[in-house]
């Protein structure tokens, strides 16, 4: 699939913006004491980036608890984000959900999520909205590889699968469920062997690569948007960090194994790929990675003027009075 300039730039500009959060956010939220698990997605930009890129701001996105990424990448605006990490009420979700539970319904953002796989499903019930009214939108649930395991996936591919929904199954297999290794836990050679049991593509790709990336998402999103129904796209990716910021990764990965992925880091890989082609220059892509750091000190500086919520709010967007809003949508409830 052939990327113009502008494109090309989109990619990066993503990328980038992915990384400095969370090599910038992420230690500046410890330092204000905030108590909960952050979960880096450092090494893992292409994956997002290059799905997201074939999504509108109309389609749908379930994430994972390390969905820093996927949120960037779907639009989610990094200083909000930020302030959530916080705890300020500034944040998408006025600071009650933290880095695990990001949503933005005005992106098509569903969430973060910090069960294990439990984004599928709000996926799957996001494509058959879509079908159901006809909206011509996609569904992309992502999830890793120690969420390959759990039950509601297959139930959800099995699902999606009989109704042709336009969702893509995105599992960033990044090695490890926390520290387990992906061939111990696997039954299969990939995660992406697992769709020929539903009657769906399963694509294998190289998830450091954008371009690979890229590639097969735009095939996953043709077909969703015809009717053809589901694909499982397995992306093989690679996280810098530990599980969370309270994790070790030497203490189950080798040095040697680090060593390698990190020279195969996708903002590497990139700017390599780009380099002789000549419709973008490593100063342009310089340039980028300096506004990605301008951005996370604005980030910063409007997350620590952001106000904390005000404790009587904790009750608040908590239950959804349906009678009082069924009545707003003029929807008649007597029987």
């Amino acid at each position: 699939m052939e990327l113009d300039r502008e494109m090309l730039l989109q990619l990066y500009r993503t990328m980038t913006t992915i990384r400095h959060f969370e090599e910038r956010g992420i230690p500046e939220t410890g330092q204000r004491g905030m108590s909960g698990s952050v979960h880096s997605s450092a090494g893992q930009e292409a994956v997002p980036t290059g799905i997201c890129a074939h999504l509108t701001v109309d389609d749908y996105i379930g994430s994972t608890h390390r969905g820093h990424g996927h949120c960037i990448a779907k639009g989610v605006d990094p200083k909000l984000m930020m302030a959530e990490l916080f705890g300020r009420s500034t944040g998408p979700n006025k600071g009650k959900g933290g880095s695990m539970h990001i949503a933005d319904m005005s992106k098509g953002m569903l969430g973060t999520n910090g069960v294990v796989a439990a984004s599928i499903p709000l996926a799957v019930g996001a494509g058959l909205t879509s079908k159901l009214r006809n909206l011509g939108r996609v569904a992309v649930a992502f999830f890793g590889d120690g969420g390959a395991n759990q039950g509601v996936l297959h139930e959800c591919m099995n699902l999606a699968s009989v109704w042709k929904l336009p969702v893509i199954f995105c599992c960033e297999n990044n090695g490890y469920a926390e520290s387990t290794p992906v061939e111990y836990a696997l039954s299969t050679a990939r995660v992406a062997d697992r769709a020929a049991g539903y009657d769906m593509p399963g694509i294998h790709v190289d998830g450091m690569d954008v371009f690979d990336v890229f590639e097969a998402a735009g095939e996953a999103v043709r077909r969703a948007r015809a009717g053809e129904g589901p694909s499982l796209l397995e992306c093989r990716t690679y996280r810098y960090y530990g599980h969370t910021v309270f994790d070790n990764p030497l203490s189950y990965r080798t040095q040697e194994e680090q060593d390698y992925w990190r020279n195969r880091d996708p903002l590497k890989l990139f700017r390599e790929r780009v380099a002789d082609g000549g419709l973008v220059s490593l100063s342009e892509l310089g340039q980028m990675d300096d506004e990605a750091r301008e951005l996370m000190e604005e980030a910063i500086q409007f997350a620590d003027e952001s106000p904390l919520p005000e404790p009587p709010e904790i009750y608040d967007d908590v239950y959804v009075d349906y009678p009082v809003d069924m009545m707003k949508r003029g929807i008649n409830l007597e029987v």
